[in-house]
């Protein structure tokens, strides 16, 4: 039987179609371990080599790999040589000893083949490898001899494996009839891994901070299901906005906001005595309108309006009396204020703020902001929201004479409803490709002698410099000093390293791109 593969034909090394061997190489590269089995002096003769084939096994393949050996059922000794780094040998042996177990798995899905066939997801035995439930080892009528050979390093181990293999060699009848071709199934994913509670986003506006929020939500956002129904979720978000400014009307028109609605917004939140409008806005219940002069304040069985909160449930202006702390002692860092009521809403069963915390400080002379929402609606209710904050920083900047700066929001629950996805989608749109500025700085590297120079530099002032003829060592120094926090930027710096050393090596000319 000829060796005939249904993947990765591209990747594979076939020697003998006919051999009954299949070596697997794991992380190792293939031509380097073909070259230590010539050096064994193993017969690689495609017209008389017992081997058929040599492959890796990274970890992703394996799927594909299982496949493969039921269409060519003639191979009966996996060969592993090579380096292991993902514990890819042990699935694979894990496979064949102990076989599939059922998982519920959060992250992993697999479309339905055909509409019909339904895939479930199992986990190899005693590992932590998920795979589709279509190929299991009783699928196999000779499961295949797994040999652990470790490293090629040792040139009897391979060796002694072949002089045992042909002292044992047996023919092997197989028929045509006996290749299967079970089909790999296409795969859901539901989210992306990340930490889901680590998520951070630096942009100049607020716009470009909720569209990149919208964006990690429907990549790496986890599904939970509240009382309310299902919503896809991250914790403890953190976004900064450089540069709080209200965007044109047109920016805003084109994502389906009313300017004209945010303004009214920006002017409630800070009213807790009366409302301007008889429209009220998402989130805030509309006050008694109020005579000419009088004053009306909430009854107990009203719920909030973030203004009311701010300014007088709690019997003091919460604004004013950070703005005066700040006006005492600029560098007051006691100018926060809290909107929980945590004596009446860990009791009541609504009405409970979203927005919790707020918190002035001076920073590079300029007034920033930070604030805390318990749970946040990120299409309908996170813009809106910093707007309302960019109205709260103006207010207090303004008392206190000093320009406005950044403004923080961490959002402890942020989610969107998966029926939303199709909006959110739609917003976020085509993501184009973008160079940020590093704020850690940008790293000059040139040949010095028979070195890698790299300079660290911020604002044409060299910080640090780190030397190495290695691109890997550099990289790990350089990453050990947290130099280095945009991911565009740190994927550039090591395509550069690897080019300087490639340059030292050759003894050419290096020039940095």
């Amino acid at each position: 039987m000829e060796f005939i593969p249904l993947h990765f034909a591209d990747r594979l090394t076939v020697i003998n179609p006919q051999g009954t061997i299949g070596v697997v190489t794991l992380w190792s590269k293939l031509d380097y371990v073909i070259e230590r089995f010539r050096q064994a002096g193993i017969d690689l003769d495609p017209a008389t080599s017992p081997i058929a084939v040599f492959g890796t096994l990274y970890g992703n393949g394996l799927r594909e790999m299982l496949r493969n050996l039921l269409y060519n059922p003639q191979i009966e000794v996996l060969l592993v040589c090579g380096r292991d780094r993902s514990g890819s040998a042990e699935d694979l042996f894990n496979f064949f000893h102990f076989g599939l177990e059922p998982v519920e798995s959060s992250h992993v899905h697999y479309k339905k083949l055909a509409d019909v066939i339904k895939v479930s997801t199992s986990r190899i035995c005693e590992t932590n490898r998920i795979i589709d439930d279509l190929v299991k080892p009783g699928h196999f009528q000779r499961s295949p001899r797994i040999v652990l050979l470790g490293e090629p390093t040792e040139l009897t181990l391979i060796q002694e494996f072949f002089k045992d293999y042909y002292a044992c060699l047996k023919p092997v009848n197989v028929l045509e009839a006996d290749r299967q071709n079970i089909p790999l199934p296409e795969l859901e994913v539901q989210y992306f891994p990340s930490n889901p509670r680590a998520h951070q986003i630096v942009r100049e506006t607020p716009m470009e901070g909720w569209k990149e929020l919208l964006y990690l939500l429907t990549r790496f956002g986890r599904l939970v299901t509240l009382k309310k129904g299902e919503r896809i979720e991250l914790q403890n978000v953190k976004v900064v906005i450089e540069k709080p400014i209200f965007e044109s009307k047109d920016i805003l028109k084109r994502h389906n906001f009313d300017s004209e609605k945010f303004k009214l917004y920006q002017k409630e939140i800070l009213r807790f005595d009366f409302w301007d409008s008889d429209k009220p806005l998402k989130g805030q219940l509309t006050l008694p309108l109020p005579g000419d002069t009088a004053r009306r304040e909430l009854k107990k069985d009203e719920t909030y309006s973030y203004g009311y909160r701010l300014r007088q449930h709690f019997d003091i202006d919460g604004l004013e009396a950070c703005a005066e702390r700040l006006k005492k002692d600029s560098e007051d860092r006691k100018a926060y204020f809290a909107l929980w009521d945590s004596r009446e809403d860990l009791k009541r069963k609504e009405g409970h703020p979203c927005f919790v915390s707020l918190f002035f400080r001076k920073f590079e002379e300029r007034l920033t902001l930070t604030a805390t929402f318990r749970t946040h609606n990120a299409i309908d209710g996170w813009l809106l929201n910093c707007y309302g904050l960019m109205a709260i920083q103006d207010w207090v900047a303004n008392k206190v004479n000093m320009p406005a700066g950044a403004i923080t929001v961490i959002s402890h629950s942020i989610s969107i409803d998966p029926r939303e996805l199709d909006r959110a989608l739609m917003i976020i749109g085509k993501r184009a490709f973008k160079v940020r500025i590093d704020p850690m700085g940008y790293f000059r590297i040139t040949l010095d002698g028979k070195e890698i120079l790299v300079e660290h530099r911020f604002e044409d002032v060299t910080l640090r410099e780190y030397r190495g003829k290695k691109a890997v060592r550099l990289q790990h120094e350089i990453a050990r000093d947290v130099a280095v926090s945009d991911i565009n930027h740190a994927i550039y710096l090591g395509r550069q390293l690897a080019k300087a050393e490639m340059a030292l090596k050759d003894g050419r000319e290096f020039v940095q791109d």
